[in-house]
């Protein structure tokens, strides 16, 4: 009898060390913190949804001019290419760009973009210019430090620009998307080091 008492005491205190220890771990993961990447002074967040789906995500970076931190890029997507398969790829993937200084203005970000379509081209962008300037004509407020801009691509629906997480607009075209993400992560990217930052290399 005496030793039946034990082995039940005994496993009273394993099954009650089993409940602590889970309780101890669901309360660790209800208040941890969703993790996300510090980029300069921007924090970029770690996965984006896009419809539906939670894209990781793969790397970010700064665009820098001398010593100027003028915007935050990250890339979101499951490709594990390097960034001629990204911006080819007819698959959900997503940038989102936190500007960081008050040097880049909305006239300054339009003439940025306007380069970088003309160097993903190869100077060509009849087949896109529909798309850029719809782009161009969309970003109709004042750009400043801490703005967001999220450029997400899906198949068959097009690239969703939203400012601020608001005012979507739609552009349509796999072309555009190629045009656009080309921009960083193409061949003449508007900054090598950056590129290299969104693909995590």
């Amino acid at each position: 009898m005496m030793a039946s008492t034990t082995s039940l005491a005994s496993l009273r205190i394993t099954v009650r060390s089993a409940v602590i220890a889970i309780a101890t771990l669901v309360t660790l993961a209800v208040a941890s913190p969703a993790y996300a990447k510090k980029v300069g002074n921007a924090t970029v967040p770690d996965s984006l949804n896009i419809s539906g789906a939670e894209l990781p995500l793969r790397g970010a970076g700064l665009r820098t001019r001398a010593v100027f931190k003028l915007y935050a890029a990250a890339l979101y997507t499951d490709e594990s290419g390097d960034g001629n398969a990204v911006t080819a790829a007819d698959k959900p993937m997503g940038i989102h760009l936190h500007i960081l200084s008050k040097l880049v203005t909305k006239d300054k970000l339009v003439e940025a973009l306007n380069d970088g379509f003309k160097a993903s081209t190869g100077g060509d962008m009849s087949s896109v210019q529909g798309g850029v300037d719809a782009m161009i004509a969309a970003m109709d407020k004042p750009v400043k430090r801490g703005v967001t801009y999220t450029l997400a691509y899906e198949p068959g629906v097009g690239t969703t620009m939203t400012r601020n997480g608001e005012d979507p607009v739609i552009i349509e075209g796999l072309e555009f998307k190629q045009a656009l993400f080309g921009i960083w992560l193409g061949d003449k990217p508007v900054q090598g080091k950056l590129k290299n930052g969104m693909l995590g290399s």
